[in-house]
Parts: C-alpha cells; sequence; structure tokens
C-alpha cells in the first residue's frame, strides 16, 4: 500500500499536478478571502473569524478534489496498465487505499498553508487573538474528513470510466449531491432524514467546535462505503 502511495504522491509532483492544484486552491481562497468584494470577504464579514473561509473551501473541493482523482484509475484502465498493477504482491485493496491516501495526502498539504490565514485573523482581532479557537479546530478537523469523503467519491468514479473527463464530472455530480443536493431536497420535500445523509449537516455541525461522534461515523462510513464500492468494481474487472 505504502508503495502505491509513495508512487501516486512522487507522480503528482512529477508532473505539474500537484503545483497547480495546491497552488489553484490557494489563489483562489486568497482572491475570494481578502480582495474580491464578494460575500466571502473576511474585511467585509465584519467579524475576525474565518468562516467565509470554510463555507467556501468545500464548494472550491467539490471541483477541486475530482480534478486530483480523475486520473487515479482512468489512466490504469486507459493505458492498460491495471492488470500490471494486480499481478504485483499487492491486494486490491491495498492498491486503492494507496491512491486514496496519495490524493488525500496531496489535499491535506494545499490546507497546511492555509494555517497563515489564523495568524491574519489573529491580528485583526480586537484585541488581538479574539477568535474561538475550538471552532476553528472544529471547522479543520470538518475539512479533513469532508476531503476524505471527497476523494473516495473521487476515487470511485475514476474507476467508472477510463475517460479522465466523465471521471471528473461524475465525481463533481456526486460530490455535489452529498454535499448540497440531498440538504436541499430535505428542505424541498420537507423530509428531515434526508438531511442526515448530507455532507452539509454534518459538517457544519462538526464545524461549530463540538465533535460528535456521529458526524465522525458518517465521514468514516460513507468514505468506507466508496471505497467498497470502488473494489467491487475493481474486482469485477479483473474477474
Amino acid at each position: 500500500m505504502f508503495s502505491i502511495l509513495k508512487k501516486e504522491f512522487h507522480s503528482f509532483f512529477a508532473s505539474p499536478v500537484g503545483y497547480l492544484v495546491i497552488g489553484l486552491f490557494l489563489v483562489l481562497n486568497g482572491l475570494f478571502l481578502w480582495v474580491f468584494d464578494s460575500g466571502f470577504n473576511i474585511f467585509d464579514y465584519g467579524f475576525a473569524d474565518l468562516t467565509p473561509f470554510f463555507q467556501l473551501t468545500p464548494w472550491i473541493f467539490i471541483f477541486l478534489i475530482p480534478a486530483v482523482t480523475m486520473r487515479s484509475f482512468s489512466d490504469e484502465l486507459r493505458l492498460g496498465t491495471l492488470e500490471l498493477l494486480l499481478a504485483r504482491p499487492i491486494s486490491p485493496l491495498q492498491l486503492i487505499l494507496g491512491k486514496f491516501l496519495g490524493a488525500l495526502t496531496l489535499i491535506i498539504l494545499a490546507l497546511i498553508p492555509t494555517l497563515v490565514y489564523v495568524y491574519a485573523i489573529d491580528q485583526l482581532g480586537n484585541p488581538p487573538g479574539n477568535f474561538d479557537s475550538g471552532i476553528l479546530i472544529g471547522s479543520y478537523l470538518g475539512l479533513l474528513f469532508l476531503a476524505a469523503s471527497y476523494t473516495a467519491i473521487g476515487i470511485f468514479a475514476s474507476m467508472l470510466s477510463e475517460n479522465q473527463i466523465v471521471a471528473f464530472l461524475i465525481a463533481v455530480f456526486l460530490c455535489f449531491l452529498f454535499y448540497f443536493g440531498f440538504d436541499a431536497l430535505s428542505g424541498f420535500l420537507n423530509a428531515e432524514a434526508m438531511s442526515n445523509i448530507s455532507l452539509k449537516t454534518h459538517f457544519e455541525s462538526i464545524s461549530r467546535g463540538v465533535i460528535d461522534s456521529r458526524d465522525l461515523v458518517y465521514f468514516l462510513v460513507l468514505s468506507a462505503v466508496f471505497i467498497g464500492l470502488t473494489y467491487l468494481k475493481l474486482q469485477s474487472k479483473n474477474n
């Protein structure tokens, strides 16, 4: 598994992909949070906290993470190298987890530079340091679990087609459906139970700074479900 993780991670930075992902993520966040006159601008928000950042990032992730994962299995299917990977002394599950962790590591690397925003709001507070650290920690933890869920969805989508664009579009649709779609449908159909399968509901819950085991279990189960679906699809192609 770790050999696959290392291979995936190196492949991101052997080409411009890794640098583009990190750069694009930071530029988009920087422009919307500090430059553009928008609802996400921290100066216009009026409070020294990172709520706009945590509202914006899940939407950027909906497009960014599928762009990272779309080649995970699509390339192997297109080039016919999947059989070679499966012939190596690793199990199909280890192969999937290696690709999953490789993509997730890249997203975590993109998040790390945003910690400078914490220093920025620390200095913008009146007095400096006047922000809720519990909410901040919960929100970053929520982003990590959200990124893991999106990554699992993206890995599954990449197994469905050897065309990277098709894999990207499937992943974007599924990420949107689980983040916003079910939440919107719950309000439209007045079905509160449907909101319980929405990523947005659980992300917003954990972002309040209260770590509820139900939210953590939801993220873990959703990620496991899509990793399991990827495993079943891989097994069907291998047979």
